[in-house]
């Protein structure tokens, strides 16, 4: 998955990014790199290196004599850890969280059944302190510091399931965790039953429960899909 650069393109690619995702260049667009260095006060080289960016997350594509062209929606890497952000900063961010969210109740309870069976002891203790992490910052506003242990209890569960793709969403299951958060898709403190599920499910992959860790996962997920109906409903 693409990561933007620092510097001067990443500068580019904060402003531009965020403007294709939005809407704001609708597919079929055309961009001129000469016109968009003027605008950026780049470099053509600069403004290239962004575009090169933009290509490998497919949302845009260049031709010789045509320019940068924006592509359909349905052209985009929606894997892409900074599209999601992207996405998430926009208007559509409600029915971002909520495709997001989905996705992760179809992996997440997976993964957890296949990390109860897989899961080595270093990971198995990993778990575990993630979790306690997440108790100790439950209460009194503390939501940076959750966020950071509950990413990576989640990023733990994603990896000791043994399955490669998996793993590869750790990225995306982070994005949408900080893009709660940092949105204020949350409440100011996380919910008791949730706290509890996590501590229980490091527990039940422990303990190499299959089944209870599944079950567990799975409603963490439905309660945060549950979350979404209160506090970020669809249009």
């Amino acid at each position: 998955m693409s990561t933007p650069g620092r510097g001067l393109h990443g500068h580019v690619l904060e402003s531009l990014g965020p403007s294709i995702t939005a809407g704001e260049y609708p597919p079929g667009s055309v961009l001129r790199t000469d016109e968009l260095a003027q605008r950026f006060e780049v470099s053509r080289s600069v403004m290239r290196e962004a575009v090169r960016v933009l290509e490998s997350m497919h949302l845009v594509e260049s031709r010789r004599r045509v320019g940068v062209t924006v592509l359909p929606t349905d052209r985009w890497n929606v894997y892409d850890p900074q599209v999601i952000r992207w996405r998430l900063a926009g208007a559509d961010r409600p029915r971002q969280l909520r495709s997001l969210t989905v996705l992760r109740c179809a992996v997440e309870p997976v993964a957890a059944g296949l990390a109860a069976k897989y899961a080595t002891a270093e990971q198995c203790a990993e778990l575990t302190e993630c979790a306690l992490g997440m108790v100790a910052n439950s209460r009194g506003h503390r939501l940076e510091g959750y966020l950071f242990h509950d990413v990576a209890f989640h990023r733990i569960i994603l990896n000791a399931s043994g399955n490669e793709m998996f793993a590869r969403l750790g990225d995306v299951v982070a994005e949408v965790l900080t893009g709660r958060t940092h949105h204020q898709v949350m409440f100011e403190d996380p919910a008791p039953e949730a706290v509890t599920l996590h501590v229980q499910v490091a527990e039940a992959v422990r303990a190499g429960d299959t089944v209870r860790a599944e079950s567990l996962t799975r409603e963490i997920v439905l309660g945060a899909l549950e979350e979404l109906d209160v506090l970020s409903p669809e249009p």
